[in-house]
């Protein structure tokens, strides 16, 4: 070979390197779920395989509809107190059916906190949790239109003295936020369960049904920022889940 090439070769390479490690997953330490959907794997290594109960994984988005839905067990990672839900979802119906887009739930007692759909108010996403004890209107609440678009959805739980602050995101866009009645709640290892379709479960059986296609989904075990959300909101490109290299980079979805 020549040595202009293996020149060009090199620069080429090094132009990749530095493109790769520029693009990182917002608050990558404080992520400990993360679900491509691809199939039922997930991406951290904190997580058993996806359970499918009736619902399908399809060209790289999880199906779920009245009946059918889908959860992970096994959680293997570290407490999740203060949290964040992420979970990017097109609705196939826009009927009140009271499902989760994504749930984080406790298996041991009743203790949910999720990204409910129209529980308390017809075509609005909620904090929905359980009795109700993390759960309000958000006062920026969108009522959705049937256009079926695909929203990028985040609820956060901050630790403010003891107490959550809950804030919620549409594509970005603050839907403002309360602070809790209750005190803090943790999920520890062991005793996690990621859920989608089902409000929440106890064992196979659980309230809510969701008509969609969910495209991502992930936890934080931390609050993310309003400059967090946006970030990935606009794609954080995501490069090595579970150590892989440059395929992970070229997987772009939005």
């Amino acid at each position: 070979m020549k040595v202009h090439n293996i020149f060009a070769v090199f620069v080429v390479l090094l132009m990749l390197t530095v493109s790769i490690s520029g693009f990182a997953v917002v608050q990558e330490k404080n992520l400990v779920g993360w679900w491509l959907f691809d199939d039922g794997s997930e991406e951290t290594g904190n997580w058993d395989d996806i359970a499918l109960q009736g619902a399908k994984f399809e060209k790289g988005q999880l199906v779920v509809e009245t009946g059918k839905w889908a959860h992970a067990l096994g959680y293997k990672g570290p407490d999740i107190t203060e949290l964040s839900l992420v979970t990017w979802v097109s609705l196939d119906s826009y009927a009140k059916t009271n499902g989760s887009a994504l749930c984080l739930d406790k298996r041991t007692i009743d203790q949910f906190c999720a990204i409910v759909w129209a529980e308390r108010v017809e075509k609005q996403w909620m904090p929905g949790s359980s009795h109700f004890r993390r759960t309000a209107d958000f006062p920026k609440a969108v009522t959705e239109k049937e256009t079926g678009e695909m929203v990028f959805l985040v609820i956060t739980y901050e630790d403010v003295n003891g107490q959550y602050e809950i804030t919620g995101y549409r594509n970005g866009e603050s839907l403002g936020g309360f602070k809790a009645t209750t005190g803090l709640r943790t999920w520890p290892k062991d005793d996690a369960e990621a859920i989608w379709g089902k409000r929440h479960v106890n064992g196979l059986a659980g309230p809510g049904e969701l008509n969609a296609h969910i495209e991502e989904s992930r936890i934080y075990n931390i609050a993310l920022t309003e400059d967090e959300v946006q970030a990935i909101g606009k794609g954080d490109l995501p490069v090595e889940p579970r150590g892989k290299l440059a395929t992970r980079w070229a997987k772009i979805k939005r």
